[in-house]
């Protein structure tokens, strides 16, 4: 309830730099109107478009004719193969299954889910013109449809991009008619017009009439007297006199000149959406005149709408406050030199290239002897999570990209096993043996192509379950089209430039409004954090450099931007309506990722350090590698020296627990030393050098096996000692012999705990031998990468398309056949004669005569078909050979030559034209 006090509230604010249009007469603003804003209007994000270069001025849609289409259908009907298979191409979910004729087709494309898809792939301004349709008349002429996009001023801009987007509808089977009858199809007419439950994104209500349906009569006339008006004899016609007068730009002009200025302020609020409001019981004067005159209708006892024709004429007719007719540009990074930038985006994204495989190989190394254990649910737990980002140095969001991106590349994956463990797979030894630019392209081809989205890990699903890395329910459709999209994008900038983010964010709202906009209006949708998730990942992972796209990174997207300079773009950059395939592109073939990765390892090699096959000992007991290693030199570095820190140069450090387990691994005093000596360009320092002999003399002279466990030395002083110390209690060790010590733990236990004690043991087999304790790599069976989850069905191919086209032709053809009236057309047709829809019926003796009849003349007839499971069919046949109970005839519904049991033929009737 609101008193004549109380304050207008707006349900959403303008755009901030949105310029408001002006209300009626510049009506000032009051707080003493008594009408508030309910939740109903609700803004969507208005929409826009983009026209390209060379689209001829005009409507650029053909006359229709003498005989205007009807239906979708006969629209359909109309088109040729060439727009047909456009359509497919552009909405794939209508090819599955293939439908039986174009009726059905145009059936399926009206569909709530079609549809919803289809305006889901449109751009801003082809979406508004969709809108606009949806409030405008039905059927609509184009120029009506032009009025309310560029409203009474015009707007060249809107003229010259409207014929696209009208175009692009009708293409997609969204809008069909001629010019002059332009329809909405009803679906997308239902999900776009407004009504009191569903706000349009134009922010219009309901026409007159529609606002007015239930009204009594008497009511009318007094709202007809008020505005001036003669009075009418029935409601129709009071409607359509209010109607005129609302849609007269001269006598709805002189009507608001006698407003009260607190009125104007009212329609001023109301103009632009929403245009619904909630009155006390006693509305102020301002509201109750304009009540009285048809200005605002009641809803319901406490609601009142402005009249679309009303907000129309306040709007200068205008559909939508913010027409966008071109897509917003690119814009550069403010402050960004072009002097020498891109060299230097090379160098940087080289370097992040080589960290991201350098950090995969590190991944693989620390689930070498097997990964953490997988979750019930599937995925990795929190805990081993933190883990694996404390062991490659990198917080946990980051170490989910790495674990993710080895997955999805089919590096790592369930070992299968009872107790489930994540592993390296076969698939990661042989991407170890590429060269380092073609290990990159594999890893930069499986993350353009996949639909698993790591930035999702830790948050929530509608559920209010936490999403693991490596677990279900994080595919995301959108995300490979996203990514290919900001790349594509960034390539239209100059080499070396980097893109301002907010541009680059409203370029993509842009070009999918629908999916651009989250529940609440907000910027946080999926699509919007897909972009930013993108941006990220794309630098570690050596797509960018300083955020600008790299020269390798070009080479992978396109040959024809390899090493271009490009320029900023003005086009939409998408295929309008189709979705992205699973190679990451729309129309891409399987094979077309594997060559564009070959150009982009040529361009990376060069770009990457040659590996080293020296590093520089020190005094310090550290070695420094200045650059990449050899695999076999980091290899036998890592067992014999610990990493301290990375960087661009790696400091290994030397210590006794090293040292030891590379004797553990089977080296010598004398391996190590030579090793050293060959792989240093400094003398071995004397220090080392000590340290590796001290250890090597002690290493092995407690030897350890199973009693189940025993230790035993030549030297009865060690064992005195071992005895002797407060820290063997545990180990529950007794003499056995002057040599021989007996434990009752482990022998695995008992080695760590002489080792916690100071003593270098090693581990004996039954043999007496000493056992080489290198743990031997754990890998998983073959395993195939995770196959993306596509946004909906793939974009099919040219066969495909060719050959849908033919079947609904054929069965189009079948459906909509004229067949041969009886000869007399005053003697009624016989019982077995069709209607429409339904199979002929003959007897066997007529269908024999007819087909036979038909292979002497060539002519084509129409059959009903039965085949073995039962299935009814209608087919045109041309029969060829008629013998043994079968016919031979060429089938005008499969395009192919088929044979069909007679026995099978429901009936048969002639052709009134022969479709051949």
């Amino acid at each position: 309830m609101l008193s004549e006090s109380t304050p207008l509230r707006p349900a959403h604010r303008a755009p901030r730099g949105a310029e408001a249009h002006p209300g009626p007469r510049g009506a000032r603003r009051s707080g003493r109107q008594g009408l508030t804003w309910n939740g109903w209007g609700s803004a969507k994000p208005e929409l826009e478009a983009h026209v390209p270069e060379g689209v001829p001025e005009g409507t650029g849609i053909t006359s229709p004719g003498p005989s205007a289409p009807r239906t979708l259908a006969e629209a359909l009907r109309a088109r040729s193969d060439r727009s047909l298979g456009a359509l497919l191409r552009a909405r794939p979910d209508l090819l599955n299954p293939v439908p039986n004729d174009l009726s059905q087709l145009a059936t399926r494309a009206g569909t709530r889910a079609s549809v919803v898809r289809a305006l889901e792939r449109l751009d801003r301004f082809t979406l508004q013109t969709a809108e606009a349709l949806a409030v405008a008349p039905e059927p609509a002429p184009y120029d009506a449809l032009r009025a309310l996009l560029t409203g009474d001023e015009g707007d060249a801009g809107i003229e010259a991009a409207l014929p696209l987007a009208v175009e692009t509808l009708r293409d997609q089977a969204l809008i069909w008619g001629p010019d002059d009858r332009l329809r909405l199809v009803r679906t997308a007419r239902e999900l776009l017009a407004p009504s009191s439950s569903h706000p349009s994104p134009t922010g219009l209500g309901p026409t007159v009439a529609e606002a007015t349906a239930g009204m009594s009569p008497g009511r009318l006339q007094t709202i007809l007297t008020s505005a001036g008006l003669p009075s009418t004899h029935d409601p129709v016609s009071a409607v359509s006199a209010l109607t005129a007068l609302f849609t007269d730009r001269t006598r709805m002009a002189a009507l608001l000149d006698t407003a009260p200025m607190e009125a104007l302020s009212v329609l001023d609020r109301l103009v632009w959406g929403p245009p619904y409001g909630e009155v006390t019981s006693s509305p102020t004067p301002p509201v109750q005149w304009l009540r009285d005159r048809g200005l605002l209708l009641p809803v319901s006892t406490r609601t009142v709408v402005l009249p679309r024709e009303a907000a129309l004429h306040l709007r200068a007719g205008r559909a939508h406050r913010m027409p966008e007719p071109v897509a917003p540009t690119v814009a550069p990074r403010a402050g960004m030199t072009d002097s020498g930038s891109p060299h230097m985006v090379d160098s940087t994204a080289a370097g992040q290239a080589y960290t991201a495989l350098a950090t995969i190989e590190e991944l693989a190394k620390d689930w070498n002897e097997g990964g953490p254990n997988v979750l019930r649910a599937g995925g990795l737990s929190v805990r081993d999570l933190k883990r694996t980002a404390a062991a490659l140095d990198v917080t946990e969001p980051v170490a989910a990209f790495w674990v993710e991106l080895a997955y999805a590349a089919g590096l790592l994956a369930p070992d299968g096993q009872t107790d489930e463990r994540y592993a390296p797979t076969p698939a990661y030894d042989d991407w170890q043996e590429l060269p380092s630019p073609e290990r990159w392209a594999r890893l930069a081809t499986a993350w353009l192509t996949a639909t698993r989205t790591a930035g999702l890990v830790g948050s929530q699903d509608s559920k209010g379950r936490t999403l693991a890395a490596l677990g279900p329910d994080l595919d995301r459709g959108p995300a490979p089209e996203v990514r290919r999209r900001i790349l594509d994008l960034l390539a239209t900038l100059p080499e070396g430039t980097a893109p301002d983010a907010e541009s680059l964010l409203a370029r993509l709202r842009w070009e999918r409004p629908l999916r651009g906009a989250s529940a609440a209006g907000r910027p946080d949708d999926l699509r919007s954090r897909l972009a930013a998730w993108t941006m990220n990942e794309a630098e570690m992972l050596g797509f960018t450099g300083r955020g600008a796209l790299a020269s390798h990174a070009r080479a992978l997207l396109s040959p024809d931007i390899a090493g271009a300079a490009g320029g900023v773009g003005t086009g939409t950059g998408t295929d309008a309506g189709v979705p992205s395939s699973g190679t990451g592109h729309p129309g891409r073939t399987a094979a077309e990722p594997a060559a564009a990765g070959l150009r982009a390892a040529r361009v990376l090699a060069p770009l990457l350090p040659e590996p080293l096959d020296h590093v520089l000992l020190q005094a310090d007991l550290t070695a420094v590698a200045p650059g990449p290693l050899l695999r076999p030199l980091a290899e036998m570095l890592a067992f014999a020296a610990d990493i301290e820190s990375k960087g661009g140069a790696t400091v290994y450090r030397f210590t006794p627990g090293s040292v030891r387990r590379a004797l553990d691994a089977g080296q010598s005093a004398s391996d190590l030393h030579d090793f050293l000596r060959a792989h240093s360009r400094t003398p071995v320092p004397q220090p080392l050098a000590y340290l590796i002999d001290d250890v090597a003399r002690k290493h092995g002279h407690l030897r350890v096996g199973s009693a189940t466990a025993y230790v035993r030395c030549d030297d009865e002083a060690v064992l005195d000692e071992i005895l002797a110390d407060r820290r063997s209690q545990g180990m529950r060790l007794r003499r056995l012999a002057p040599t021989v010590l007996a434990a009752h733990t482990e022998a695995a236990a008992l080695l760590d705990g002489l080792r916690t004690m100071g003593f270098a043991p090693a581990a004996e087999s039954s043999d007496g031998d000493v056992m080489i304790t290198r743990a031997l790599a754990h890998r998983t069976p073959p395993r195939t990468a995770p196959a993306p989850v596509p946004d909906g069905p793939p974009v099919p191919d040219t066969t495909l398309l060719g050959a849908a086209v033919r079947a609904i032709r054929a069965g189009d053809l079948a459906a909509t056949v004229v067949r041969k009236p009886a000869p007399d057309a005053t003697v009624p047709a016989p019982a077995s004669a069709p209607s429409n829809g339904a199979l002929p019926r003959t007897t066997p003796g007529e269908t024999l005569a007819t087909v036979q009849a038909a292979a002497m003349t060539g002519s084509a007839v129409w059959i009903g078909y039965v085949n073995a499971d039962g299935a009814a069919s209608q087919r045109v046949i041309a029969p060829v050979r008629v013998e043994g109970g079968f016919v031979t005839a060429y089938d005008h519904t499969a395009d192919e030559v088929r044979t069909y049991p007679l026995h099978r033929i429901t009936g048969v009737a002639e052709l009134a034209d022969d479709p051949v």
